[in-house]
């Protein structure tokens, strides 16, 4: 892959960066305050799973409205309304835990942190050049998905059956509002499409969609369904915090080596390395108990990290070869389809648990992450995309 480098400038993205991580903190909360009091107050395990689903299900809502948000009123003010709505669903689980309440409530955080990832992922790839796009992106997801780590953690030092958890995620999506409200970054000219495009995505890289259709159901398993299974090995609030806590920072050593690797090979070769860890790591996941606590942290880690590098680096290697007019079109397809395998994999894994036993997720996982490679080897044998990023043009 042959590009020629440029200096990184990671200080125009602070303001982005620093936003979306004080939101992450606050869904850290609710991530692990619902499964957790709904499990503590003896509802059936298939409403967690409803209400996990619910978030992958609200953000196909948010891919359908973000575009025309954001081309009505800018990226800035479209980050604010979609924090409004984060701070509502917090809001709604701080009344009281009630199954209709949670799963709605869920669904629309969904929507709002869809519309929220739109806003800034299409923000971030006009800051970002080709030559350093793989480690802003692997940056950025690092640093939210610490944030949604130091969230959990959080959890593990409130009363688990007090409003606390969601009023100091209120506070997070508040707080948030603030570095993007006097950031001195340009905003990005207002978008000339918005629609969403599978076609022409498909055209412009069928291994980047593919891939973020693989990366909404492994991430959204991993994340959403490790609680419900600790809570269910017996593990207490602060173990589980801690565990959620320290999957997130598996981001550091896994995700942005990755991240900065891809900038210097062939994107599809370190998804391949990375889906091949992915599988691994669900395997390893089934052997290794909680009564190991500290190894289980390792494989749990791990098994995050490279579970978030998959889409970063598909979203890398689809807007390399993507015209800048078309930036906000193709998050929004790309969040569309990440939505669609974050909703249809974890209802299935909810539907098949009963039957299939507590570790059906790890399977599917197991079994997604092998497809995708085995898929993503088959395409590094065509030529290398990016070597037509010096004219590219709008397909969206």
């Amino acid at each position: 892959m042959s590009r020629q480098e440029s200096p990184p400038r990671y200080s125009a993205m602070f303001s982005i960066v620093a936003s979306m991580t004080l939101a992450a903190m606050g869904s850290g909360l609710t991530f692990a305050y619902v499964p957790f009091t709904l499990n503590a107050h003896g509802f059936a395990p298939w409403i967690a799973g409803a209400a996990i689903t619910a978030v992958a299900t609200g953000g196909l809502a948010g891919c359908l409205v973000a575009g025309r948000l954001i081309r009505r009123v800018g990226h800035a003010r479209a980050f604010m309304c979609f924090a409004a709505l984060a701070i509502i669903s917090a809001v709604i689980i701080a009344i009281g835990i009630l199954p209709a309440a949670s799963v709605g409530s869920r669904a629309l955080y969904g929507l709002a942190a869809n519309g929220n990832f739109i806003v800034v992922q299409s923000w971030l790839n006009h800051v970002a050049t080709n030559q350093w796009r793989g480690r802003a992106m692997s940056m950025f997801y690092m640093a939210y998905v610490i944030g949604l780590g130091t969230g959990s953690f959080m959890f593990g030092f409130v009363t688990g059956d007090s409003a606390m958890a969601p009023l100091l995620a209120v506070l997070c999506y508040t707080l948030a509002i603030l570095p993007i409200g006097v950031t001195a970054i340009p905003l990005p000219p207002p978008p000339k499409n918005v629609t969403m495009n599978l076609g022409a995505v498909w055209r412009t890289s069928p291994l980047a969609l593919v891939g973020v259709l693989a990366a909404g159901g492994l991430s959204m398993l991993v994340q959403g369904f490790t609680p419900i299974y600790a809570s269910g090995q017996g593990l207490g609030q602060f173990q589980i915090a801690t565990l959620m806590f320290m999957m997130q920072l598996g981001m550091l050593g896994v995700q942005y080596p990755l991240g900065a690797l891809s900038d210097f090979i062939d994107r599809r070769l370190v998804l391949v390395i990375t889906c091949l860890l992915v599988g691994a790591s669900a395997i390893a996941a089934m052997l290794v108990p909680f009564s190991t606590f500290v190894l289980a942290i390792a494989v749990y880690a791990v098994w995050s990290g490279a579970t978030e590098t998959v889409y970063s680096i598909s979203n890398a290697h689809a807007n390399d070869v993507s015209a800048p007019d078309d930036y906000v079109s193709l998050a929004s397809t790309m969040f569309f389809v990440w939505s669609v395998s974050a909703t249809i994999l974890p209802a299935i894994v909810t539907v098949i648990t009963p039957i299939a036993g507590p570790k059906a997720y790890m399977v599917t996982v197991m079994l997604t992450a092998f497809a995708y490679a085995a898929y993503a080897m088959t395409q590094s044998r065509t030529p290398d995309s990016a070597s037509k990023t010096a004219g590219r043009t709008s397909h969206l």
